[in-house]
């Protein structure tokens, strides 16, 4: 992640924190992080990882890519990591009843990453191109060979590991339903350009 781009995360983090009247410390809380963590972040000083920015989109109810997506999108997107899994935000979709994202992910073998429950009918959609991957809800996640697709309710616990000491390399999707539960990707965007620094 480059420097410009971990300030503009941390812009839309604390712009949205302060949206909803959140102090640092009760954000921090709630995303089960760090305030000194949280306080770097929002400050372009702390490269966030996938596990944490999760954390707080779905405290602040709303998609991973609202603090991921660029309005400009550079030429060669940014790979976010996480403790296994490394995501890179391809497009963000607007429909009339379902705001998706699409990452290009690849997951590292040898670890098991627990991504939090994101709001309520939120589903994820797994398509593995090479290697084998157990995705899913925490409690039973399924084995994805290559060639192979796999989807499941995300408003619970769900993993990400692969399965045969390989890397795997995958597409996810993530559906929201729009509304007040998840604001479609775009418009908020859209929002939060319109804010500036915060």
């Amino acid at each position: 992640m480059t420097k410009l781009f971990a300030v503009e995360v941390g812009r839309r983090v604390r712009t949205l924190r302060r949206l909803y009247g959140l102090s640092l410390s009760e954000l921090a809380h709630r995303a089960a992080i760090g305030k000194a963590t949280l306080s770097g972040l929002e400050t372009g000083t702390r490269n966030p990882t996938l596990e944490t920015l999760y954390a707080i989109s779905a405290q602040l109810d709303v998609p991973l890519a609202v603090l991921l997506a660029d309005p400009d999108p550079p030429e060669h997107p940014v790979e976010i990591h996480g403790a296994a899994v490394s995501a890179t935000l391809l497009e963000t979709f607007d429909d009339d009843d379902v705001a998706s994202e699409l990452y290009r992910i690849r997951i590292r073998p040898g670890i098991v990453q627990v991504s939090p429950p994101h709001q309520p009918g939120v589903t994820e959609h797994v398509t593995v191109f090479s290697g084998s991957a157990r995705v899913g809800p925490a409690a039973q996640p399924v084995l994805v060979t290559a060639g192979s697709h796999a989807q499941w309710p995300a408003d619970v616990p769900h993993v990400y590991a692969a399965d045969n000491g390989v890397a795997v390399h995958a597409l996810l999707t993530i559906h929201h339903p729009s509304g007040e539960a998840a604001a479609p990707v775009g418009r908020s965007v859209a929002l939060l350009a319109e804010r500036g620094p915060a």
